[in-house]
């Protein structure tokens, strides 16, 4: 029988030093069908994609979201996100969460891979679910990306709460916007790295 193993705590994770996260200069927000294939290309270079999306928040019962309004993808070294608002970039977008040959890693994407079918009419393919793993090495809660990044790497992921919540629907995203999205990838991709034999 497998030993459970335990979660660091709220408290336990504030006293660890920060997680060196992607600054402006490692991000690429990408708009344009020109980009996105550029995008696409230097990705293409990589056979693990660090994989979250973005929506608008929602705030009343039963009211539908339209998102993702972003979907980013990541390397160990830099991120893009691309924002779906042109049916050019969009098309991109699809192709390649549809190829199976990049493994897509991230947290609690459930979510995220309905509303890309319903959204971008497309099975995301080779999507790996980070908590899948955890499991199967005795950790029983759902881990997420801070508690993740404690573990493997003994330091803080910082998010803001204000960027979670915030209208990712904006044409305009703001830097810590781009910032929070392109991190939440690139934490994915390193911790899927780390759990590489």
């Amino acid at each position: 029988m497998q030993v459970s193993q335990p979660t660091p705590s709220k408290d336990e994770i504030a006293l660890l030093p920060e997680f060196d996260r992607l600054g402006l200069g490692q991000i690429t927000l990408v708009v344009s069908a020109a980009q996105a294939r550029e995008a696409s290309a230097a990705l293409r270079d990589h056979a693990h994609w660090g994989f979250d999306t973005e929506s608008k928040p929602t705030f009343f019962k039963d009211q539908v979201s339209d998102g993702p309004h972003i979907v980013q993808l990541a390397t160990k070294d830099h991120a893009w996100v691309f924002q779906l608002q042109d049916l050019a970039c969009r098309a991109i977008v699809a192709d390649l969460l549809a190829h199976d040959q990049h493994t897509k890693a991230g947290f609690g994407l459930g979510d995220d891979t309905k509303r890309i079918q319903s959204k971008l009419r497309v099975e995301p393919a080779a999507v790996l679910e980070l908590n899948t793993v955890f499991r199967e090495r005795g950790y029983r809660k759902d881990m997420g990306v801070k508690a993740a990044v404690a573990i493997l790497f003994q330091r803080r992921f910082i998010k803001s709460k204000k960027a979670a919540t915030s209208n990712w629907a904006n044409p305009n995203l703001s830097e810590a916007q781009l910032i929070y999205a392109a991190n939440d990838a690139y934490a994915a991709a390193r911790v899927h790295l780390a759990l590489q034999p």
